[in-house]
């Protein structure tokens, strides 16, 4: 076993301590096979065999710009399991704000250079919908609160500026007209886990016409209650 891996973090299954160090590794975001090998202080052939057999697995994944995240099968596994809280504590949240507001209801959450709609009170989009991270307001919300280097990352051939994201902590929502797809308006808030990171967005989308060329104005506030709705249930079973 390499050096690195303290002896109070070791199963004493070597190749399974490994495999867990580049998972860990990559929990914070997408990493290219220099960033894991300074994380985790593996060899650098160690480092790609273990990723790119956990690629095979579906455990890990690659974004738009080859770098190494976490894979869909984790995702998979933890609903098969009845563990991932956030998801099974949506479906009211978005049924009542779906009601409330006459306008569809989304989850999402980031993986790497994309978000994924986790969870939705109809079926408009479809589960599992997978879309860009530079334009729309959920894309805004899950990339404002990210750490400075991130966030700056995350606005590169962005439709919406750091102006804008700063705009959107200060009030709590982001608003978003046909900047993800001609004619659609959304708005969206943060969902935060029992330690305060944003773990997804919830939002709302539908015709302009009928949103509104200021979506927030109307709705912002009533978005944010559900996504502190979540929120509360989230640190209530100190799920994220």
């Amino acid at each position: 076993m390499d050096g690195s891996l303290e002896n109070d973090s070791s199963s004493g299954v070597g190749v399974i301590d490994k495999a867990a160090l580049v998972m860990s590794a990559l929990e914070s975001g997408p990493a290219t096979l220099a960033q894991l090998v300074s994380t985790t202080h593996l060899a650098r052939p160690t480092a790609h065999r273990i990723a790119v057999a956990l690629e095979f697995h579906r455990l890990v994944a690659r974004d738009s710009q080859g770098r190494f995240i976490l894979g869909p099968r984790l995702t998979e596994l933890a609903s098969a399991a009845g563990e991932d809280h956030l998801l099974s504590a949506a479906g009211p949240v978005l049924t009542a704000l779906r009601d409330k507001t006459h306008e569809s209801a989304q989850l999402y959450r980031r993986q790497g250079d994309v978000r994924i709609c986790v969870a939705n009170a109809e079926r408009p989009i479809g589960l599992g919908a997978t879309m860009s991270m530079q334009g729309g307001s959920a894309a805004q919300v899950l990339l404002a609160w990210e750490e400075p280097d991130r966030l700056h990352r995350g606005l590169v051939g962005a439709r919406f500026t750091a102006t804008m994201l700063s705009a959107v902590r200060r009030r709590g929502w982001a608003q978003s007209v046909g900047e993800r797809e001609p004619g659609v308006a959304s708005v969206s808030a943060p969902v935060r886990g029992p330690g305060g990171r944003v773990v997804a967005a919830m939002s709302i989308s539908g015709p302009i016409e009928r949103m509104g060329r200021q979506p927030g104005r109307a709705h912002g506030h009533v978005v944010m209650a559900a996504a502190r709705r979540l929120s509360e249930v989230l640190s209530d079973t100190g799920a994220a």
